[in-house]
């Protein structure tokens, strides 16, 4: 939705595709195409914005779509996500981060797509525990499947980028936060709990780091990215591959705040934010997670000239104050 508003904003066409599951309430999925339609209330008439509603496993729906619309660009951010849930359902996974990511790739390889750029996730660096994450270190090790749907993409990326030239450009999200967002996200859950007095479930007993990142600043980051092809680099080297670029029109690079926040320091923001102390129950670290999480953002930075700055206190005063208007929930 913020990229689809950003597009529009600067005079693009934009075809916005989602399948609507009920992974999440379905509601706030339909609220969000409301907020764009509310935004830009002539942009449907004059065929600047339209939605499509079709799953990206969809095979002949995905043939159809590319055969019909004449992109110059694609964004894909559609995913099945959460770290958590891909223990319970891998197939889920499968099913739409494999399968459908393998449609998105074959649209663009066959209509003449310039630039297909891709949600990958923080995720991929998995029990590496190297600090801060750098995209020239080896994500071989993903501790779980979501993680390994993610680097998949970027392989299967890397082989239409090299087969058939196409240029491709996956960011590393560093948990995404803001209005608007997803209901299972931290933010959600502890903003929610807090407003009605009952008990956070605080995992790792709290000892968690995460590198926030607001979701204005990864809009801003895939926009700058999507108006700057992926090229080869004429220095790569087989003999010392650097896992970040390649001989190909491929990249790959992490969006993250660059500033690590203790997650008991997140739970204080919020609690300053909405006037109000959290009860907490203090667990061990979940299946799938990792403990830290810490970005390298120098090759975005040197590339698109672009850093992420949005403060965890400023961005989590943002999103309660959108909570509050959203849900009606009383301060």
């Amino acid at each position: 939705m913020h990229t689809a508003l950003r597009l529009l904003a600067r005079g693009d066409e934009v075809v916005g595709l989602d399948n609507l599951n009920d992974y999440y309430a379905v509601s706030l999925k339909q609220d969000r195409l409301k907020h764009i339609e509310t935004l830009f209330p002539d942009q449907a008439a004059d065929e600047r914005y339209r939605f499509v509603r079709l799953d990206l496993a969809d095979q002949a729906g995905m043939q159809q779509l590319f055969a019909g619309q004449g992109f110059d660009a694609v964004i894909n951010l559609a995913a099945q996500a959460g770290v958590r849930y891909s223990i319970e359902n891998p197939l889920a996974y499968i099913n739409s981060n494999i399968t459908g990511f393998a449609h998105v790739l074959e649209g663009c390889r066959h209509h003449g797509i310039k630039h297909l750029v891709y949600a990958s996730s923080s995720s991929v660096y998995g029990a590496n525990q190297s600090m801060p994450f750098s995209v020239h270190d080896n994500v071989d090790h993903p501790l779980s499947l979501y993680a390994a749907s993610k680097k998949s993409n970027e392989l299967m990326a890397h082989t239409y980028s090299h087969l058939y030239q196409l240029p491709t450009t996956g960011l590393r999200f560093f948990t995404v936060y803001g209005p608007w967002g997803r209901p299972d996200m931290a933010l959600f859950l502890f903003t929610r709990a807090i407003l009605a007095g009952e008990k956070l479930n605080v995992f790792n007993y709290g000892r968690h780091k995460r590198d926030f990142t607001y979701i204005d600043d990864i809009t801003e980051g895939i926009i700058r990215v999507l108006d700057r092809p992926a090229a080869g680099n004429p220095l790569w080297d087989g003999n010392h591959p650097d896992p970040g670029t390649s001989r190909a029109p491929w990249r790959v690079y992490n969006i993250g705040n660059q500033r690590p926040v203790e997650l008991m320091d997140y739970i204080a923001a919020i609690e300053n934010a909405l006037g109000k102390k959290a009860a907490m129950n203090l667990l061990p670290l979940q299946p799938g997670d990792v403990p830290d999480t810490f970005a390298d953002v120098e090759a975005l930075v040197e590339d698109t000239g672009y850093r992420p700055s949005m403060s965890v206190e400023d961005g989590i005063s943002r999103f309660v104050e959108w909570y509050r208007g959203y849900y009606g929930t009383e301060c």
